[in-house]
């Protein structure tokens, strides 16, 4: 942080905004000061690569190659995902697999390639190891899909940790996606991109979008094929990206390329290679299956900084009064004692406990925000009783490291010791007594309050790393996702009868498995809404489900006409949240007008009819690993124009959104994939593959149905219905229905069903045990009175 951030500090806060300013000051030279005494420059280094190939020891699912200088171990898993670690990097340990490394495939064995270098040959996937340690991941039918060119160490002579660098190239007309949703994406253009968590302040100087979840996650699409590569390796570092031209340069294509440079940590990699969603699958089961949130987590959720319990009242009647459906409320800081963590405000919530039961009544829950920093005031139960348990980071020198936090200094809670997560755990019990369903994590990266960019902790302060031990250079990008492992199984244990909801701002590889995540602080304006649907399509592509973004975006007051489109789309979001804080204002519809008010009702009526697909595609998410949100080339990755498409999006396997994202847009173009596809509201049927002129007027935008799809949706009466959309003549279509038993664990019923046409009747049958079966709910099918436009 330097005086343009104090300045930025004054005008967004005033004076306290100065004294947080200076605290951060204070806090940011402490901590460098400390970096230039732990961590001395790294001085003269030997460069080194692997060398050439020696030796061959075979082993289970691939084995173990020598080198002059190096050696490769690579192990096929029975899932089909390829490991391989340099330098003795083994499987584990590590943060992002769920159950440690899967089993090898006994089928895979190590074997004499092309120009005296090994391959290991597996059921999907190809690895070829060449003399000089390049490695290359090839389709069954021998296509190159990724080749690693041999690593490179730079070793510092005095000792240390190695920084090193990984180039690969991919063909020519592949696309970048991943890394965990950059704002730019969610294709990833040319350029760099950093490998660390980072948090803002209140005023983010020049409207540029903190990276708060990075993972060194990669999937990659080309003609050829799908693959996804992950460097299990959370130390700072970034990758450049740089796309292939085809035909460039005397008719020969130029490759893309990838450069992976890391301060530190092992160099080790898995690779997944199929279809997306074969290829997702063997992701999900390496990292864990996604969490499962409670069926109410897939309403509308409203949060803000209320002033009081009254305040709190006033709002949710607003939304009753003017029958917008709300399933959640979010409390902001607010409503926390300033000097006191995991303590309710009781002068201006007396009767939190009792208000979160009448809510709950009314089908409403609360939410609590949760931040890692815990306030240096002696006395208080949570401080004194880190302190006894000696919980909390310390510096390399020894004395527990103070950073800044919303009301003064705070101290953070080493979440990378199973003890202290424990002891996190059971904090939860308070949030629980006050009626809380569920916990949103903020500043989790974690983040000074003020300080813009500047990290929480030096990157000399220790972590226990689950008894390894280490620097923050190691925890910084894992540490969010321990925490929200803590509050996931702090919730687990306190309420075993329902499903934890837990919501992240920062995190990393594996982090579906506590919750979910929303797109933090997307900054308001119209280049803020197609940055909040980039990372929303980003976090699904690297196996995280559950996200969404604030409607409005961060740090400004939106126009009515910003604000309804923003929430137009995010009621098509697994999370649909909005949301106003100290920056932004009231974000209540109804503070935009009438016009706007009429059309957000519409929105928010329509996501509640869809809630039972949202409960569908959220279990079959958690089964298969296989995003809500998807790409438009989901299903048919070889179609290049599909893959350069960022501004619609598949909502499960029967819906296509289309958002409106540039001001004063009454239309626009939508691009189909292959099929027929229906207007759900004029019920035009459309053939694709093909591009669309449609209307999108102020009150919707543009949503298609494929022809075939079976969406369960809440009837009219409230009860359970199937919206069938009519197949074309001479094709059939289908699908999965899960209804959810609650907010428990209870085993859901699956329902399949098939849809056929029969001239003008479409026939809608149950897959039963002894044959086709009558729906177990009313069907209504749409569709029927309208012949397909050709394109």
């Amino acid at each position: 942080m330097d005086g343009r951030d104090l300045v930025r500090s004054v005008k967004a806060f005033g004076s306290a905004g100065a004294a947080q300013g200076l605290r951060t000051v204070r806090a940011a030279w402490r901590g460098r000061r400390a970096d230039a005494v732990a961590l001395p420059p790294r001085g003269p280094e030997r460069a080194r690569v692997p060398g050439r190939m020696l030796e061959v020891e075979p082993g289970p699912g691939g084995g173990l190659i020598r080198f002059s200088r190096s050696q490769l171990r690579i192990l096929v898993a029975v899932n089909g995902a390829v490991f391989w670690g340099w330098d003795g990097a083994e499987p584990e340990p590590s943060y992002a697999l769920a159950d440690g490394c899967p089993e090898p495939d006994p089928r895979a064995v190590l074997e004499p390639d092309k120009d005296g270098g090994r391959r290991v040959v597996a059921e999907r996937v190809t690895v070829a190891v060449s003399r000089l340690g390049a490695v290359e991941v090839r389709t069954p039918g021998g296509v190159v899909l990724r080749r690693e060119l041999p690593p490179r160490w730079w070793e510092p002579v005095g000792g240390g940790p190695a920084r090193w660098t990984q180039r690969s190239e991919v063909a020519a007309d592949a696309r970048f996606f991943g890394l965990g949703g950059p704002a730019s994406g969610p294709r990833l253009r040319d350029g760099s991109y950093r490998l660390w968590n980072t948090g803002t302040g209140p005023a983010s100087p020049g409207g540029e979008v903190p990276p708060h979840v990075t993972m060194p996650v990669q999937m990659v699409v080309a003609d050829a094929g799908t693959h996804l590569v992950f460097h299990d390796n959370p130390w700072e570092g970034s990758v450049t990206l740089r796309e292939g031209e085809e035909g460039a340069g005397s008719g020969h294509d130029r490759p893309g390329t990838s450069a992976l440079r890391m301060e530190g940590g092992p160099l080790r990699c898995w690779v997944t290679v199929g279809t997306p969603a074969r290829v997702l699958l063997a992701w999900a089961s390496l990292t864990g299956a996604p969490a499962l949130p409670p069926a109410w987590a897939l309403g509308h959720h409203h949060g803000r900084d209320f002033a009081g319990e009254q305040e709190l009242r006033r709002v949710v009647a607003g939304f009753q009064e003017r029958e917008l459906p709300l399933d959640a409320v979010h409390l902001g800081a607010g409503h926390l004692e300033a000097r006191r963590a995991f303590t309710v405000d009781d002068e201006r919530f007396p009767k939190l406990a009792v208000l979160a039961e009448e809510l709950r009544r009314e089908g409403i829950r609360l939410v609590s925000v949760v931040e890692p920093g815990v306030p240096v005031v002696p006395g208080s139960a949570v401080y004194d009783g880190g302190v006894d348990e000696d919980v909390f980071v310390r510096g390399a020198a020894g004395p527990v490291v103070r950073g800044v936090g919303r009301s003064g200094e705070v101290v953070f809670p080493d979440f990378t010791h199973p003890r202290v997560r424990e002891w996190w755990a059971g904090l939860h019990e308070e949030r629980l007594e006050r009626g809380f369903a569920g916990l949103w994590h903020d500043r989790n990266e974690p983040a000074s309050f003020t300080a813009f960019g500047e990290p929480t902790l030096p990157r000399s302060a220790r972590h226990r790393l689950e008894g390894r031990e280490g620097d923050h250079r190691e925890a910084h990008n894992v540490y969010a996702l321990c925490m929200a492992r803590a509050a996931y199984e702090g919730l687990r244990a306190l309420a075993p009868e329902e499903r934890p909801f837990v919501l992240s701002r920062s995190g990393w590889a594996g982090m579906q498995r506590y919750g979910g995540a929303w797109s933090a602080e997307v900054p308001t304006g119209w280049p803020g809404l197609r940055a909040s649907l980039a990372r929303v399509l980003g976090l699904g592509l690297c196996g995280v489900p559950y996200s969404g973004a604030d409607a409005g975006g961060c740090g400004g007051a939106p126009s009515p006409e910003l604000y309804l489109r923003w929430l137009q789309l995010a009621a098509y979001l697994p999370l649909f949240r909005t949301y106003g804080g100290e920056r932004e204002g009231r974000r209540e519809p109804w503070e935009f007008g009438a016009e706007v008010l009429e059309h957000a009702r519409v929105a928010l009526v329509e996501r509640r009819r869809l809630t039972p697909y949202f409960v569908t595609l959220a279990h079959l998410a958690r089964r298969t690993g296989a995003p809500c949100v998807r790409p438009l080339w989901w299903s048919a990755p070889e179609e290049r124009r599909l893959r350069d498409c960022e501004d619609a999006f598949l909502l499960g396997d029967c819906l296509l959104v289309a958002p409106v994202l540039d001001p004063g847009a009454g239309g626009r173009a939508v691009r189909l994939p292959r099929g027929r596809w229906y207007d759900t509201v004029t019920e035009r049927a459309y053939e694709g593959p093909a591009q669309v002129l449609v209307e999108a007027p102020p009150g919707r935008i543009p949503v298609f149905a494929r022809a075939g799809a079976v969406v369960p949706v809440r009837g009219e009466d409230g009860g359970p219905e199937l919206e069938v959309w009519a197949p074309a003549r001479g094709r059939a279509g289908g699908g999965l229905v899960v209804t959810d038993a609650g907010d428990g664990w209870a085993e859901p019923v699956t329902e399949r069903y098939v849809t056929r046409r029969e001239g003008r009747r479409v026939i809608v049958e149950r897959e039963g045990e002894d044959g086709p079966a009558e729906p177990s709910c009313p069907v209504r099918v749409r569709g029927l009175g309208e012949r397909p436009v050709q394109m």
